[in-house]
């Protein structure tokens, strides 16, 4: 009676019964994971991206253009200044300069303006 052997174990694996661990791999769920993870990855990066570098672009230049206004403002104010302290007891000198310099660039920028189209 030594030599019975006790039976085999009656538990099964999803492997030995042709389930989805045993069709697919024992590792299906750490796939689909990673299979999600890249689908969220590439939708990310085609949508996401984008937006970032155009709102980038927008509050870049907006601060760029601010900035550049107040510039050319405070250039207009320090020109007036230096003007009106050395050139002779005139006060309408420098309006004239100042303005007839304004007067060009308007003048240039107008010349360079596209016409509408009809």
């Amino acid at each position: 009676m030594s030599d019975v052997q006790p039976p085999a174990s009656t538990t099964t694996s999803p492997a030995d019964t042709g389930l989805a661990g045993g069709v697919i791999g024992g590792d299906w769920p750490a796939r689909a994971a990673d299979s999600v993870e890249r689908v969220v990855d590439s939708v990310r990066s085609k949508t996401t991206g984008p937006a970032i570098v155009i709102s980038r672009v927008l509050v870049y230049g907006l601060v760029g253009v601010v900035l550049g206004i107040i510039a050319l403002v405070l250039l207009l104010i320090a020109l007036m200044r230096v003007l009106d302290s050395y050139l002779p007891q005139g006060v309408w000198l420098p309006d004239v300069i100042v303005g007839g310099l304004l007067g060009v660039a308007g003048l240039f920028s107008w010349r360079k303006r596209r016409p509408a189209s009809l």
